[in-house]
């Protein structure tokens, strides 16, 4: 099972979105890695949305790349709106109802 996530830094007021199959691990190495990544400069990141991916790993790629591609902080925002219906390449996608620790 794969997952995109949205996470989000108050420091920075940024998004970042990704493709995982271990929400957790994913949050923890964007978090705490020594490497000099994007995510590194934009600490802390919080999760604040998860969806779990109807298909596989190339479906989920697909869809991590279609977020990123809309280069939009209101289309991250209005995907997050539990009101909002995914549809098209949206509609592969599942709302995690409660977020994970």
């Amino acid at each position: 099972m794969f997952y995109i996530y949205i996470l989000f830094s108050e420091t920075s007021n940024l998004f970042y979105t990704g493709y995982t199959a271990d929400v957790a691990r994913r949050l923890r190495e964007h978090n705490e890695t020594s490497v000099n990544t994007f995510t590194s400069k934009h600490r802390p990141w919080n999760l604040v949305g998860l969806f779990d991916v109807k298909g596989n790993e190339s479906d989920a790629i697909k869809i991590e790349k279609f977020i990123k591609r809309q280069k939009s902080k209101i289309f991250i925002e209005k995907i997050l709106k539990e009101d909002t219906i995914l549809e098209g390449m949206l509609a592969h996608l599942i709302r995690v109802p409660k977020l994970r620790d």
